[in-house]
């Protein structure tokens, strides 16, 4: 062992302690240096021979040296000063020079990355040198430019011939036989760059990427967006150079993904090094999706203008560069969605049409004398389509389904390649076009009656137990010309089918005066027309002309006191008008949306109003058969769904497994629903379906001014909504079908009655025997069971006329999205913007009675359990 690391003997005499006290004797002589004086940490105690002189120090030992050590450099020991002893001598060991200087340890193995930071304490050891940040952030950086690199080699340029045919899309039927074959290769020629005007490429340059010429092909910025609201789980944003979009349209796959994005950017660079300008342009015009079943700008021109590409006119260059945008919501055909109408889409095309041109004079691609010259906007041909009958609807609602849940635009599923299953009956959805057209053939006559022209039908069927649509009628089909989807269409209010959802609220939520007791459908309100509508502090609502409200019935009788039951049986509007202030409207909302009737449907002008309670909503027929369903099923409630199961490239797509069940009220409140709607088809406004043949309930409505008529009615198998409504074909708005079929007035109960009847009669057959109704237990507080003398009306009384100043819902069909990015509900099929009507009475009678706004100070606190008023209800 080496003579540093052997332990000096201890002295002779007593040890330390004896040393110590040595020194504190009278005896001269030398002392020994303190522990520590000589500043090495070796130094436990100083040689007597040494011969320098020192104060004596107080006792450390070894652990304190070490630390001392540590701070002082680590594990390295600090070399003793000069003239002061170093380690201890060995005993007889000489004392002198050679021996005062202490040798250090060897110095501590240096780590290749200093993290955690040697030497450092605390929160400094976890704090990076710059060195180590450096370091990193170039190796990242040589990471990037290798991989850049490796991708840049290893892409190679594509070649639309190879890559940008089309598939189709084929559809199924729900028994698994084919339904459609849509999109693919049909309608695709490519022309060279000469054919292509040259106004095309300028208002494409011009409206998409003004820099072309100049730029290297990529948007970095416009990547690093993309990049990283990918990241986070969002949409792709725009922004991509049309040399990003001719290598996405022509080379890679349209999943919105990280990988496909770094594929995008290689591709773009090497593209834009190999290929001319003028080349990438032509490329890109003849592979982008224009609409109409068009790839291509030659098929393009032919679908929209009927002539070849070489020949189009600048006006008509700048609508189809405006289309490129986004054909579902350009195409003035209309598009899949609910803010994708005809006349939305028509608007939007103007606007960016005219936006083109001035951007095309701004961005010096244009003079303004020749944009003076433009004229106005094109005229299209009609549009041609190999979907007749039900077919185009039915697509449509399957492809809105898929590209929410698989999260593909409509431009991208047009791409093609999916296989899609959907839940649609062939037979029911033929039963359910059969039933419309006997009806419209023994009522209607366009040619000698002008009133029977632009008369609309809508329809659909679902399955209580699934939340499957098993069947729809949306028109007379595309190859008629008919676009747009009358059972999947907005701003058509539902009038007195909305009553049974404020009935099943007051028996579910209960009223200001029983919570928190349900209300019983035997209850009694007046029924008498023109009722004061009171709050629940008991005071008059007032309406627009600072007078009482008075709800206006169809008829002027008498009806006094009636339970609720009765209400429904005959329609009478005033109950319902009362019982959804009772209630609370906020409650019956919720229950709507429980039901699967989303806030978006709702009449926003009048989602304050006592006309709520009376259907000013403007839900589907989907959505309207969807939410009784949920009477039929025992107060639960599927969502409506059109698509079982989704393959691509064989592979299958996830997100596609059926709804799962909701409870939205008690199984006794929709029994009771039940019982009261059965009413209503044995006794009441719906006894024309009384004798069908099997266990029915149901629902009449008729909107203000007839301008449209539901019937809405279920089995325990089958859940049918079926609409009647009048539109300008030119404007979109609704029209009063008074005179109609040559009757005053249509009502729910006869035209919608007749069709549902007809329908049902023929697609319950494939059930066998239909299973009954559970029986309904009595429930509920029975309110108002003491018969009042009936009051009739004084025929002095003056009745306010003037409509709401709101706008009047039942004016337009739709009303355009403001923006082709507005979504809504889970399929995004309506986003209500339209506004709901007032809705009539009985049956849905006619009223025209104003729709005064109930504030939360028109009835807040104002009864003795402290409720919260109309949008609150009880509080229990």
């Amino acid at each position: 062992m080496s003579e540093h690391r052997r332990k000096p003997p201890q002295p002779q005499g007593g040890g330390r302690a004896a040393a110590r006290r040595g020194q504190a004797g009278s005896s001269p002589g030398r002392r020994a240096a303190p522990r520590g004086a000589t500043g090495s940490p070796s130094d436990s105690y100083g040689s007597e021979s040494s011969g320098s002189e020192g104060e004596e120090r107080p006792y450390g030992g070894r652990a304190e040296a070490r630390r001392a050590a540590q701070r002082g450099g680590g594990s390295r020991r600090r070399a003793a000063e000069p003239g002061r002893g170093g380690r201890r001598a060995a005993p007889g060991a000489p004392s002198g020079p050679g021996r005062g200087r202490g040798r250090s340890a060897p110095p501590a193995k240096k780590r290749f990355i200093d993290y955690p930071r040697a030497g450092k304490y605390g929160a400094a050891r976890w704090v990076p040198s710059w060195r180590l940040i450096t370091g990193i952030f170039l190796a990242f950086m040589g990471g990037l430019v290798t991989a850049a690199g490796i991708g840049y080699a290893m892409v190679g340029i594509p070649t639309e011939q190879d890559t940008a045919l089309a598939q189709n899309n084929v559809f199924y039927w729900s028994n698994g036989k084919q339904m459609a074959s849509t999109g693919g290769q049909t309608n695709r020629q490519l022309v060279s760059n000469a054919e292509i005007p040259r106004e095309m490429k300028n208002a494409v340059v011009s409206a998409e990427n003004a820099s072309f010429y100049e730029d290297s092909g990529i948007d970095p910025a416009g990547i690093g967006r993309a990049l990283l609201n990918m990241a986070r789980g969002g949409e792709t944003q725009g922004g991509s150079t049309i040399t990003q979009q001719f290598v996405k349209n022509t080379y890679l796959s349209q999943e919105q993904t990280i990988s496909r994005k770094f594929k995008e950017l290689f591709i773009s660079i090497k593209v834009n090094q190999k290929l001319s300008k003028d080349d990438i342009l032509a490329g890109y015009l003849n592979t982008a999706y224009y609409g109409r079943n068009s790839y291509g700008i030659q098929a393009a021109a032919q679908a929209y203008f009927g002539v070849d590409a070489k020949k189009l006119t600048t006006s008509q260059c700048a609508f189809l560069a405006a289309v490129l945008k986004g054909p579902n919501f350009y195409n003035p055909d209309g598009g899949v969605g609910a803010g994708a109408t005809a006349a939305a889409n028509t608007e939007r095309a103007k606007e960016r049409w005219s936006w083109i041109l001035d951007r095309m004079v701004e961005v010096g691609r244009m003079s303004a004398a020749d944009r003076a010259k433009v004229g106005s906007f094109p005229n299209f041909k009609k549009q041609n389509s190999n979907l007749s009958g039900q077919s185009g609807y039915l697509i449509d609602i399957a492809k809105e389904y898929v590209a929410k849940k698989a999260g593909l635009s409509p431009e991208d599923l047009e791409k093609g390649g999916y296989r899609i299953y959907t839940t649609f009956d062939k037979k029911k959805v033929n039963e359910l076009a059969a039933a419309v057209e006997k009806t419209r053939k023994g009522f209607l006559e366009p040619k000698k009656r002008e009133k029977d022209k632009y008369v609309q039908f809508g329809g659909a069927s679902v399955d209580p137990k699934t939340g499957a649509i098993v069947a729809l009628y949306g028109g007379e089909g595309y190859d008629k010309g008919h676009y747009s989807n009358n059972a999947n269409t907005l701003g058509v209010p539902v009038g007195s089918t909305w009553k049974p959802i404020v009935l099943a609220a007051a028996m579910k939520y209960g009223t200001y005066e029983t919570a928190p007791e349900p209300l019983s459908p035997l209850a009694k309100y007046n029924g008498n027309d023109l009722l004061v509508i009171k709050d629940q502090n008991g005071d008059p609502i007032m309406g627009n002309n600072g007078k009482p409200f008075r709800q206006k019935n169809e008829g002027t009788k008498a009806w006094g006191m009636v339970t609720l039951k009765k209400a429904m049986e005959q329609s009478i509007n005033s109950p319902f008008a009362q019982l959804g202030i009772d209630v609370g409207l906020r409650n019956t909302q919720k229950l709507a949306n429980d039901m699967g009737i989303a806030s978006n449907f709702f009449d926003q002008a009048n989602i304050r109003n006592v006309s709520f309670s009376l259907g000013t909503s403007t839900p589907s027929a989907i959505r309207m058969a969807d939410a009784y369903g949920t009477f039929a099923n025992d107060g639960n409630h599927y969502e409506p769904y059109s698509v079982t199961k989704v393959l691509k490239d064989g592979e299958l797509l996830k997100g596609f497994e059926a709804p799962k069940e909701q409870s939205a009220m008690d199984a006794n409140i929709a029994n009771n629903v039940t019982d009261v709607l059965e009413n209503v088809v044995q006794n009441g406004t719906g006894k024309k379906v009384a004798d069908i043949g099997f266990p029915v309930a149901g629902k009449t409505g008729t909107t203000d001014q007839n301008k449209s008529a539901w019937f809405v009615g279920y089995t325990r198998e089958l859940s049918t909504a079926v609409t009647l409504f009048r539109t300008d074909p030119g404007k979109g708005k609704l029209l009063s079908m008074n005179g109609t079929g040559g009757v005053p007035s249509i009502h729910g109960g006869d035209i919608p009655a007749q069709v549902w009847k007809d329908y049902m009669v023929e697609a319950m057959k494939s059930y066998g025997i239909p299973e009954p109704f559970p029986e309904a237990e009595p429930m509920g507080e029975i309110i108002n069971d003491t018969p009042t003398p009936t009051v009739a009306p004084t025929p002095t009384e003056t009745v306010e006329e003037s409509p709401s100043p709101s706008p009047s819902p039942s004016e337009s069909l739709t009303s355009p999205s403001p923006s082709p990015t507005t979504t809504c509900g889970d399929f995004s099929w309506q986003c209500d913007t339209a506004n709901g009507g007032q809705n009539g009475g009985a049956d849905g009678g006619v009223t025209s009675s104003p729709t005064p706004t109930v504030t939360e100070t028109d009835n807040s606190g104002g009864n003795a359990n402290g409720n919260g008023g109309i949008f609150g209800g009880p509080s229990g």
